[in-house]
C-alpha cells in the first residue's frame, strides 16, 4: 500500500485520480483550498487538507507528515481565455505555486512527481495528432505557466534526483462510471456537459463557435478523452518513474466534432439539443488532437472508453443525478 498527496484533489480529475487510488487499497491526502474542487469530491476514505499551495508553511506542515511515496499535482487555474486576460495571476498561481510545491517536495524527501499538465504547450501544432517530439510553443499564459512548472522539474530531476512524469492532455470528459463523481465547474466552459444542459432545458441553447473549418462537417475538432482512463493513465506512469522520468502525450488519437458532441448528446439522452451557428471564435485551431503512441507502447495504456457515446454516456447519467453538482 502506498501512501500519497494529490493536490488539487477535490477538483474534476483530481478527484477521479482519488478514487483510483483508494479503489487500488492506497492511503490518500488531499490537498485543496476548495475554489474551484468541492468537499463532496473527497471520498470519505481520504483525509482532506484544506489550504494552498502558495501557503508555504502549511505545505511544508503537511509534507514532513511522511514518508509519502509520491506527490500528484493537479492544482491550477486552467481557463485560456482567462489567462490571456490575467497572465500574471496564472503565472503566479501556477508556475509560483508548482515551483514552490517542488522545492517543498525535494526539501521532504519525496522522490516521485506526476504533474498533470497540458497539449496546450503546443500552441497551433503542426503536425496531428500531437507527439511528444512536437515543437513546445505555449499559446497563451496558461500554456506557458505549465510549460515552467515541466522546466522545474527538469532541474530538480538533474540536480536533486526527483523522478516526475508530465502527462500533457486537452479536454476531460465524462464521469465516473459508478456515479462516484463528475464534473461541477462554476462557470462550465466545457463543452460536453453545456450540451448535455442544453438538452436537460437547463439552458436555452448551444452556441456553435464556427462552422466554416476545414473539418468533415465545418465546426472544431477536438480530444475527447475519458477522466477515469485518465486517472489510469496517471497510475501507470507513476509505475515508470521506477526507472526514470517520463513525458507523455495522452489523447484518444482520434478526435470528434462539435456537431458529433451534440449528435452524442441527442443519441443517448433521446433528447433534441437546440443549436445555433454563430461566428468563429479568435484563437480556436480547427483540429487539436494529441497522440498517446509512446504511453501506449511503454505502460500497455488503452483507454476503457473511447467511444464518444461511452464518455457522454456517464457524463449525462451523472449531471442528470445531480442537478446541482456537489451542491445537491
Amino acid at each position: 500500500m502506498g501512501r500519497y498527496l494529490v493536490t488539487g484533489g477535490a477538483g474534476y480529475v483530481g478527484s477521479h485520480l482519488v478514487l483510483a487510488l483508494l479503489d487500488a487499497g492506497h492511503d490518500v491526502t488531499v490537498y485543496d483550498n476548495l475554489r474551484q474542487g468541492h468537499r463532496g469530491a473527497v471520498p470519505g476514505a481520504a483525509r482532506l487538507v484544506e489550504a494552498d499551495i502558495g501557503n508555504a508553511r502549511r505545505l511544508d506542515v503537511v509534507l514532513s507528515d511522511g514518508p509519502w511515496d509520491a506527490v500528484f499535482h493537479f492544482a491550477a487555474l486552467s481557463l485560456v481565455g482567462e489567462s490571456m486576460k490575467m497572465p500574471f495571476l496564472y503565472f503566479m498561481e501556477n508556475a509560483a505555486g508548482g515551483i514552490r510545491l517542488i522545492e517543498a517536495c525535494v526539501h521532504h524527501g519525496v522522490t516521485k512527481f506526476i504533474l498533470s499538465s497540458t497539449a496546450a504547450l503546443f500552441g497551433n501544432p503542426e503536425r496531428i495528432p500531437i507527439a511528444e517530439n512536437e515543437r513546445v510553443d505555449p499559446g497563451s499564459p496558461y500554456g506557458e505557466s505549465k510549460l515552467m512548472i515541466e522546466r522545474t522539474l527538469h532541474w530538480a530531476g538533474k540536480i536533486h534526483g526527483l523522478r516526475y512524469a508530465c502527462l500533457r492532455y486537452f479536454n476531460a470528459a465524462g464521469a465516473d462510471p459508478a456515479g462516484r463523481a463528475g464534473e461541477d465547474h462554476t462557470p462550465e466552459t466545457h463543452l460536453i456537459p453545456l450540451v448535455i444542459d442544453a438538452a436537460l432545458g437547463r439552458r436555452p441553447e448551444i452556441f456553435v463557435f464556427g462552422h466554416d473549418y476545414p473539418t468533415p462537417d465545418g465546426t472544431c475538432v477536438r480530444d475527447y478523452i475519458h477522466v477515469t482512463d485518465l486517472a489510469d493513465a496517471h497510475l501507470r506512469a507513476l509505475a515508470r518513474l521506477d526507472a526514470q522520468s517520463v513525458t507523455y502525450n495522452l489523447g484518444n488519437g482520434a478526435g470528434h466534432s462539435v456537431l458529433e458532441v451534440i449528435r452524442s448528446v441527442e443519441r443517448v439522452s433521446g433528447r433534441k439539443v437546440p443549436v445555433r451557428m454563430g461566428a468563429r471564435r479568435e484563437g480556436d485551431p480547427a483540429v487539436l488532437v494529441a497522440a498517446s503512441d509512446l504511453l501506449r507502447s511503454e505502460t500497455g495504456w488503452l483507454p476503457k472508453y473511447a467511444e464518444l457515446d461511452e464518455i457522454v454516456r456517464t457524463a449525462w447519467a451523472w449531471r442528470e443525478a445531480h442537478p446541482g453538482g456537489y451542491g445537491d
